[in-house]
């Protein structure tokens, strides 16, 4: 069965709402908590009927006791689902008595699971204001509108018991996707796709000791509704016999309200509501496993003092406001067990590449690279998920890495190991399947290189980038290499005059006036000094004149100073000039290595190979960056020009035979 066969009855549901005049931005919000019942409703079916069969049925004689039974499991409870094995259709097969049954059937559920869907009632008891979902207030206004009934029938007719986690997830994207895209609250949320959750989990399954006995650990800091997280579970569990431990987080309210409904119906599973970058609530667990598909291009200003006040060691560096995704990054591997762990991260480009050395983003990828904590880096296909057309990529990282991987990276190229969807779903186009993920699979456990494998030193991904300071020349390669300052007598300008090293202030105005319109690059202004020398800019030679002799090319500054009246000097204007270098800042980057001695050659060999003024070395930043379209770049053939006269005469020789033919049909 497929879910998205219900997307006709939600669709009819955003019927009913536009018809009822609620703003389309709103729908999503209005379905969730519907969608949420049917979920939590459909879980307790199944388990009601799994153990109704273990026990050989239930009967009014051992109804009760099967009641007490079954809410010792703590998965929640619904009186009118176990007790009276009724659900929301059967509420709704009676019209005129829908209203009443309907608050009595939300009544029937244990606490927690009304204070996740926002059963006022509950709310008022717990005086508490959070408001998961907030059916309540969902159910009011459906009710002011006259359409509650009819909401709520298509609703009951969405059978969701056949489906597992992932599957019911897919759902609840096409509605988050299909109205709430153009929300700034769901900018950023990328749902990963099943062909993505299953290549993680293959990925993954590599790596996990089946055989140990302990408790194996899975942690996703940004769980969503947990398919990502629950969807690992299920691989892992069927491969292994050792106990699994699911802990997930999540800050969007609808989304922790799926997640968390779905972990009561795991066998161990602590799934906490709040800002993981914030939160420290797991801050002293460290995972055996860690995957992720955090926000990215979203901006964390809005808790910034936070985390530059964090205490807990996990941020070395911070990244741009404009996108916290290394931020989350940094948080993963802060959690990643040392001896056994793997994290497999989903990150869009600008985390590969983004900042200039020396910035935040770059520090950050360079203090994973020193740690030896990345094993590989997988480019995923363009029009892969639901929402964004983009590359994206996924980082997998090891803190504990095989002898015959140390201080080396894997990089592997899956952006053409796709098929096309039958049937687009938002921007996904495209999917992997199970030919493509083994692939990829094979490429990461090998570690052996070919067309889209290749293996890097780490320091491969490093660079230098050199500060240099680089001097014009004049026509004879001369330059001047350091400020000079003029003793000055008298400067000349058009024929104007001012003599002596100071001014009076009678004639402020005309030597202000003289000096801020000094033209150095005017063969009729110059400057002479207190012995009689001549300095003027050549623009033939363009250089700096002294008398007769080029200096170099260079700049001259001329400046006036306002000074106040002393007893022996009168209020007045003192008059500067000076010679400095005409010169320009600049930077190249430059290859890397980890020895001090041969990167300083590197540097000073490129620098003597490819700059032609003359300059000098200022400081140099060592930073980090990842570039796909560099490692697996192939440039494109071009046809030979004989080849291509040869398709031209084809051509030609064809266009006459046309026209001869269309001649002989004309006669």
């Amino acid at each position: 069965m497929d879910i998205l066969q219900y997307k006709t009855k939600v669709f009819s549901v955003a019927e009913y709402y536009r018809g009822a005049g609620i703003k389309q931005s709103e729908w999503p919000k209005m379905m969730m908590p519907f969608f949420t019942l049917r979920l939590v409703e459909s879980r307790l079916i199944r388990e009601r009927d799994k153990m109704e069969a273990e026990i050989g049925g239930v009967t009014d004689d051992n109804r009760d006791d099967f009641v007490d039974y079954f809410k010792t499991k703590t998965m929640g409870y619904n009186d009118y689902v176990i007790r009276q094995h009724k659900d929301l259709r059967t509420i709704c097969m009676n019209d005129k008595t829908m209203e009443s049954d309907f608050e009595a059937y939300l009544k029937g559920f244990d606490a927690e699971t009304k204070r996740l869907l926002g059963v006022a009632e509950q709310l008022e008891d717990e005086k508490t204001k959070d408001k998961f979902l907030d059916i309540s207030s969902v159910e009011g206004t459906l009710k002011s509108k006259n359409i509650f009934f009819d909401v709520v029938k298509v609703w009951s007719e969405i059978d969701l018991v056949p489906f597992d986690n992932s599957e019911i997830t897919t759902l609840e994207e096409h509605i988050k996707r299909e109205w709430a895209d153009m929300s700034a609250e769901t900018s950023g949320e990328q749902y990963t796709p099943q062909d993505i959750i299953s290549l993680i989990s293959e990925i993954v399954a590599t790596r996990v000791d089946t055989k140990k006995k302990d408790f194996l650990s899975i942690y996703d800091p940004t769980c969503g509704g947990g398919s990502l997280l629950f969807g690992m579970e299920d691989r892992l569990q069927s491969q292994t016999e050792r106990p699994i431990k699911t802990f997930g987080m999540e800050w969007e309210s609808s989304l922790y309200a799926l997640s968390k409904i779905e972990s009561r119906f795991r066998k161990d599973s602590d799934i906490r509501y709040g800002n993981t970058l914030t939160q420290t609530v797991f801050i002293d667990n460290r995972f055996n496993v860690i995957v992720a598909n955090p926000p990215y291009g979203v901006d964390w200003k809005g808790y910034k003092k936070e985390i530059d006040n964090d205490q807990t060691g996990r941020f070395i560096d911070t990244p741009a406001v404009s996108d916290g995704q290394l931020l989350f990054d940094q948080h993963i591997v802060y959690h990643l067990d040392e001896k056994d762990g793997i994290a497999v991260i989903v990150n869009n480009g600008s985390s590969l590449f983004s900042g200039d050395a020396g910035s935040g983003e770059s520090n950050i990828r360079k203090y994973f690279f020193e740690k030896d904590w990345v094993e590989a880096v997988v480019q995923m296909p363009t029009q892969e998920f639901f929402n964004t057309g983009i590359y994206t990529y996924l980082w997998i990282l090891n803190k504990n890495k095989a002898s015959d991987r140390k201080d080396k990276v894997l990089m592997i190229d899956g952006s053409n190991f796709w098929e096309l969807l039958k049937k687009s779903r938002g921007d996904k186009r495209r999917q992997m399947n199970e030919e493509h993920r083994a692939k990829i699979v094979e490429a990461f456990v090998n570690g052996t290189e070919n067309e889209y494998c290749k293996v890097f030193s780490k320091y491969h991904f490093y660079y230098n980038k050199q500060k240099i300071v680089l001097f014009n020349v004049d026509s004879d390669k001369k330059y001047i290499k350091e400020n000079v300052k003029l003793e000055l007598g008298t400067i000349n300008s058009n024929g104007k005059k001012i003599e002596g090293k100071t001014v009076d202030i009678a004639d402020a105005d005309e030597a202000a006036d003289i000096i801020s319109n000094f033209d150095y690059k005017n063969d009729s202004c110059f400057v002479t000094d207190s012995e009689g020398n001549k300095y003027f800019w050549n623009v033939e030679k363009e250089t700096v004149l002294k008398g007769n002799e080029a200096l170099g090319c260079g700049k001259i500054e001329t400046k006036i100073a306002s000074k106040k009246a002393t007893k022996t000097l009168p209020a007045r204007f003192e008059v500067s000039a000076t010679l400095t270098p005409d010169c320009v800042n600049d930077y190249e980057i430059i290859s890397y290595s980890p020895n001090e001695e041969e990167n300083t050659k590197l540097i000073d060999d490129f620098l003597a190979k490819y700059v032609f003024l003359p300059f000098e070395k200022k400081d140099f930043v060592v930073g980090a960056e990842i570039n796909f379209n560099k490692i697996f770049y192939k440039p494109e053939v071009l046809p030979k020009a004989a080849d291509l006269l040869s398709e031209i005469k084809d051509l030609d020789n064809e266009l006459k035979t046309l026209e001869n033919q269309f001649n002989l049909d004309a006669e």
